[in-house]
């Protein structure tokens, strides 16, 4: 895999997680932060989406449905060029220009188009047309306005606040929730809410302090689950992280 050529966060050397120092070439760094080392390595400095700010990042979760993030990328971009992002914007386009963009979003694309206007009145009527307004409220709030929003629960409004630079935790979605279940933190559950608390509540004394390493975590984890630990059928043979993975010693000793 190609190799980003800027020091990612969880660069080995000298630093500073939790009060624990963590030195080159000893053995005293987190789990946590060894697999992060190792993901970075494997698939490179991760990238975000190109939704920028609260509003976008809300209309990038609702841009289609059960689809690759490829066409999520490109039902997002053509309301970027054909309507223009913003709440006006989309609340004034006529359905004539929604609903082909929409189409391309799979199935249900007029129940999209509504959530699409959904959206932009909820910004333009309780914040004025502008979201980033939350930015500056305190995390539950902030957490509790993006919930008012369309398909937002607790997990894409923690994920959003993130990707906004605003951090509270590390936020999981399905990809990087299997992922820390099969390296060993937490334990699956027949719910996936009590999944999710577990590995939080295990997670929590290894989660970085800066919000740029976070980030990154949360989209290394993402990436890796989409790609080689997957739900069905991992490729565990080429599995950066299969020596640090409880799921492939438990998988072995069958």
């Amino acid at each position: 895999m190609a190799m980003a050529n800027r020091p990612s966060p969880f660069s080995c050397g000298e630093m500073q997680i939790a009060g624990e120092i963590i030195e080159r070439g000893r053995n005293r760094m987190h789990k946590f932060t060894r697999v992060m080392q190792q993901l970075r390595k494997y698939y490179g400095k991760p990238t975000g989406p190109p939704a920028v700010g609260p509003f976008e990042l809300v209309m990038w979760e609702n841009a289609c449905y059960l689809l690759p993030d490829e066409r999520r990328k490109e039902v997002f971009e053509a309301l970027r060029n054909q309507v223009g992002l913003s709440p006006a914007a989309i609340d004034a386009a006529p359905e004539r220009t929604l609903l082909p963009i929409a189409i391309r979003g799979g199935m249900r694309p007029e129940m999209r188009v509504f959530r699409w206007r959904q959206i932009a009145q909820i910004t333009l009527n309780q914040f004025g047309g502008d979201l980033n307004s939350i930015l500056a409220q305190p995390y539950a709030e902030a957490k509790k306005a993006l919930k008012q929003f369309p398909t937002i629960g607790d997990p894409s409004a923690e994920k959003i606040l993130l990707l906004c630079g605003v951090a509270n935790g590390l936020p999981l979605e399905s990809n990087g929730l299997r992922v820390l279940t099969r390296l060993g933190w937490g334990r699956s559950q027949k719910s996936y809410g009590a999944t999710y608390r577990s590995v939080q509540e295990d997670l929590r004394p290894e989660i970085p302090i800066h919000v740029e390493r976070i980030q990154e975590a949360h989209l290394l984890l993402r990436t890796h689950g989409k790609t080689l630990c997957k739900e069905n059928g991992p490729v565990c043979q080429l599995c950066p992280v299969r020596a640090e993975c409880r799921f492939v010693q438990s998988t072995t000793l069958r």
